[in-house]
Formats: C-alpha cells, sequence, structure tokens
C-alpha cells in the first residue's frame, strides 16, 4: 500500500532542497557547469520520429494504473511539449539527481519477490521504473504537465530491459535515468528505444524496431 504522507514529505523534501517550491518554478539562481542549458549541439529531434504504432503497455503497468488511475490519467488541455528553459532545465536536472541519490535502487525480485512490479518507491527503494515514477511526480508538482513526461522502455547497455523518464521540449527529447546524474538527449543515452506512453491517452507506442523484453526492467 502506498504511504501518502510519505511521498507528499519526499515529493517536498526533494523540491526544497532543489529551491524549488511545490506551486512555482522559480529556482535558485546558481547555474550547475556540469548539467549546462543545452544549447542545441545535436539537432532538434524528437524520439516521436521513431514510432512505429500502437504498443501494448507491460503486465505491471497495467496493474499499476489499476491500482493509481491518475498516475495513467490523460487531460488534452495540458501540453505535450514543455518550452525549455534555463529556469526548467535546472529544475529537471536537480530532480534528476537529488531522486537518484534518494531512492536505493533494488530490483523487484529482491524488493518484492516478483519479476515485475511498478510502484511508488514509497520505502526509499525501488528499481527503475518506480524511481522515475517519483521524478515525474516531483516534477508535477514543481508545475510541469504529466502529459509531457513519459514513462518508456528501453534495451541498456548490458542488453537488458530498463525503464527511464521522457521528458519531451521544444529543444526535442530528454532521458531522466537513475543510472546516470546527467539528463541526456534520448540519441546521447545509447539506449535502444523500445515503446513510450503515448501522448494522446493511454495506448503505448513502438518505437523503433527492438522486441519489447519479457520484464521492465533491471535495477
Amino acid at each position: 500500500m502506498i504511504r501518502t504522507d510519505f511521498l507528499k514529505q519526499i515529493s517536498r523534501r526533494l523540491l526544497t532542497a532543489a529551491g524549488i517550491g511545490a506551486a512555482t518554478l522559480s529556482v535558485v539562481a546558481a547555474t550547475n557547469t556540469a548539467h549546462a542549458f543545452p544549447q542545441l549541439n545535436l539537432p532538434v529531434m524528437s524520439a516521436a520520429i521513431l514510432s512505429s504504432g500502437q504498443a501494448g503497455p507491460t503486465p505491471a503497468w497495467i496493474a499499476f494504473c489499476k491500482q493509481i488511475p491518475e498516475e495513467c490519467a490523460f487531460d488534452s488541455s495540458e501540453p505535450a511539449i514543455i518550452a525549455l528553459n534555463q529556469e526548467t532545465w535546472k529544475l529537471i536536472v536537480d530532480v534528476n539527481e537529488r531522486v537518484n541519490a534518494t531512492i536505493l535502487p533494488v530490483t523487484d525480485q529482491d524488493h518484492w519477490g516478483v519479476a515485475d512490479r511498478w510502484d511508488y518507491p514509497d520505502d526509499g527503494i525501488g528499481d527503475c521504473e518506480d524511481i522515475q515514477i517519483l521524478k515525474r511526480r516531483v516534477l508535477i508538482e514543481a508545475g510541469l504537465p504529466r502529459r509531457a513526461m513519459r514513462m518508456t522502455v528501453v534495451i541498456d547497455e548490458l542488453g537488458a530491459g530498463h525503464a527511464v523518464l521522457m521528458v519531451r521540449t521544444n529543444r526535442g527529447d530528454y532521458i531522466l535515468d537513475n543510472k546516470r546524474a546527467a539528463v541526456l538527449s534520448w540519441q546521447e543515452t545509447g539506449y535502444r528505444y523500445v515503446k513510450r506512453e503515448g501522448s494522446e491517452g493511454t495506448a503505448w507506442v513502438w518505437l523503433g524496431n527492438q522486441a519489447a523484453p519479457i520484464v521492465t526492467a533491471t535495477k
């Protein structure tokens, strides 16, 4: 069962640590030079160009949506693309770093005794999709639109399934990942992209022609 109070506390703590008020996108002025604002050194390109039709979500995602319907809600009035500026970029980078530092990565098998389960890491541990779900929650509470942040399944450098959070912006699509502090464009990660939540509802879309992993991800 999700401990809502715990999630609110951890979201508030992460936002406060990043210098972000929960109701505003105002961010401290200091710039982290290790994660400089994208200067369009790559062509502006959306991963949507890889889309090749509707894909079925993983069974664990379906179960998660039944448990927490608001995580899979669709609001057509929200923008599907974020207008990226210095403040929003710093917000995204800070949340990625701080959630990674806060949640201990543990596989679902070790954590729950099952191969694949999607849930909030409300006990301070979780695998990759749990960590990305928390990042999205914190970013939503900071004011970013859910519709522009899509859970995505990739094949990682080890050939294993892995979940990341794709943030869709007017400067291209960027990846929040528990394996690295840096927020990279989708082209820079080295991952092979399998499928992603769609921007027009609960259906997922294929990205390229990679075979979907049997389970979502490792830690």
